[in-house]
């Protein structure tokens, strides 16, 4: 009786250290006598004991908190940025093989990757072109690894409070000076407007007089009690003529 029970337990560990069940997202990399010899999975796999170890690994989209980084830019402004990297592994064996710790590597890799970029650009520049920089040189450099970065979202920029106040002083220059531009080029059309209303005019003698007869209609709208007017020579010279 006791020799089956140790037969059985023999057995029952046997088994389970034969045979491994994968999922359809995870795959196993195998060693076989400490030298690589293929990814399986996924479902049923039979490792041979002793002679044979299975990694498993998973094949999912990982989500990494890259945590606050204390950024100089190119502009010399000092912030704190921090990010989230979103990467899947997609060659098992290199991910095994290449590096001790994928996740590790990627985290501190992502790291000096935010400080680097963010230190070549200004703050004002947009942050699309920043995702997009950072997720280009992790792409390139995880690939030995067997890791493809799909996606950089920087999340939060926290900007000291004597950099507020600056920028907050920038951008208000900057309104001050669209304003002036604005202003600028309002007077400019108006003036060209003038001119050219002024060359009609000067072509045809009667409209400078249907201008004037205008310009009193529209004084004597205003409520005024007196209203005075200069009285060209030329509209009273045929008077003076009639009556001499």
């Amino acid at each position: 009786m006791p020799y089956t029970i140790v037969v059985v337990v023999f057995v029952a560990a046997l088994f389970f250290t034969t045979v491994k069940v994968l999922n359809e997202y995870e795959r196993g990399v195998m060693f076989t006598l400490g030298r690589f010899t293929g990814i399986k999975g996924p479902g049923l796999i039979l490792v041979a004991p002793v002679m044979q170890q299975m990694r498993k690994v998973d094949l999912r989209v990982i989500v990494l908190d890259v945590p606050k980084q204390d950024v100089i830019s190119r502009d010399n402004v000092s912030v704190k940025v921090n990010a989230v990297v979103y990467f899947r592994i997609v060659d098992p064996g290199k991910a095994i093989i290449q590096v001790a710790n994928v996740i590790e590597a990627t985290s501190q890799l992502a790291q000096t990757t935010l400080r680097s970029v963010l230190g070549q650009h200004e703050m004002d520049d947009q942050r699309d072109k920043l995702n997009a920089d950072i997720q280009r040189i992790l792409d390139q450099s995880t690939e030995a690894w067997g890791i493809k970065v799909t996606k950089v979202e920087i999340k939060n920029v926290d900007l000291d409070e004597t950099m507020i106040r600056a920028m907050a002083k920038q951008a208000e220059a900057e309104r001050t000076r669209r304003a002036k531009i604005i202003h600028a080029e309002g007077e400019s059309q108006a003036a060209q407007m003038l001119v050219q209303a002024a060359h009609s005019l000067s072509q045809e003698p009667a409209a400078m007089q249907l201008r004037y007869l205008q310009t009193l209609a529209d004084i004597s709208n205003e409520k005024s009690s007196t209203i005075v007017f200069p009285l060209p020579l030329d509209l009273i010279t045929p008077l003076m003529k009639n009556r001499e």
